[in-house]
């Protein structure tokens, strides 16, 4: 017998936590398993949703979950279906069908007109059943690696730019980080304008990347561009690598196609590097407006996996 129950905030966290991880053992790019503390500190988001997540139990046993999440801060009447995973052997028994159709009816109730979900291009199980309850594509990503064993120079990076660190105990670093990735976005799929508060989290957020620095390119004394690298050290200990991440990147519109982008790539690689790195991973939306993939790909990214993005219109 199949029950779906809300998930109980203060109780459920462990059970969440050994679904998810059961759930996406099999994923490779950026996943590792999660522990309940770490699930408790992303709790912390200043704009994490607390409604919405449900819990799937076959025969009393916890098989399955899902997020129906809505980000108050969004002005469009968007949901998404976030956090989704059913444990490998319980799947094809028509939980993943009630979960999504849960959290369909869920984020409608809660006034959404538009839902978004995800699935790896080689899920196939997953793409007929978005498409089956009638999600259409609407977008790729891609995860993409790198290896640091080389990387380039004098590929047509801007050497007029310094790099200036970010410094966290500085309010005003902050700021200028929290207007630079607004505008360098806005034209971006998804995009919302981040708050103060959330930049400021995600410098000091634990809950992952635990080791994380973040630069700024200055020309003629003024930001222009930024870049984030980070290192997920239990990522490493899980996989058997040493791998950082490009966590973010931006240019203003007005100083792309000068190279900044590529100088800044290079020096968040070799800041990588030099913190003893030998791969670098990074994801990107296929369709941005930047075509940032063609940056990674001349740099010497490769996609390793893909997902696709699907939306239905409640």
């Amino acid at each position: 017998m199949l029950n779906i129950r809300r998930f109980v905030k203060g109780a459920d966290e462990p059970v969440w936590v050994e679904v998810l991880n059961a759930a996406y053992k099999e994923y490779e790019g950026w996943w590792r398993a999660i522990t309940v503390e770490e699930m408790l500190l992303d709790e912390k988001r200043p704009n994490f949703d607390f409604e919405g997540r449900f819990i799937a139990e076959l025969d009393g046993k916890p098989v399955g979950i899902v997020h129906a999440h809505v980000d108050k801060l969004r002005k469009e009447k968007k949901g998404f279906i976030y956090t989704f995973g059913v444990i490998p052997e319980f799947r094809g028994r028509g939980v993943e069908e009630e979960l999504v159709e849960l959290a369909m009816n869920e984020l409608g109730k809660r006034g959404m007109g538009l839902v978004q979900a995800w699935a790896d291009h080689k899920r196939s199980d997953r793409i007929l059943l978005l498409e089956k309850l009638d999600f259409r594509p609407v977008r790729r990503e891609s995860d993409m690696e790198m290896d640091l064993t080389n990387v380039p120079s004098n590929i047509g990076e801007n050497t007029q730019v310094t790099i200036r660190l970010l410094q966290k105990n500085v309010e005003e670093d902050i700021k200028t980080l929290n207007w630079l990735s607004n505008e360098c976005f806005k034209e971006h799929f998804n995009f919302r304008p981040s708050t103060f508060e959330e930049t400021r989290h995600s410098l000091y957020d634990r809950s992952k990347f635990a080791e994380q620095e973040f630069f700024f390119a200055m020309l003629n004394e003024k930001s222009v561009g930024f870049i984030g690298v980070g290192i997920d050290e239990k990522y490493n200990i899980e996989k058997n690598v040493k791998c950082g991440f490009i966590l973010t990147i931006g240019v203003l519109k007005l100083y792309r196609k000068k190279g900044i982008g590529t100088r800044l790539m290079l020096h968040g690689l070799e800041t990588l590097k030099a913190k003893g790195m030998t791969k670098a991973m990074l994801d990107v939306d296929d369709l941005n407006p930047t075509k940032a993939i063609k940056l990674y790909e001349d740099i010497g990214f490769t996609v390793a996996k893909k997902y696709l993005v699907y939306e239905k219109r409640l």
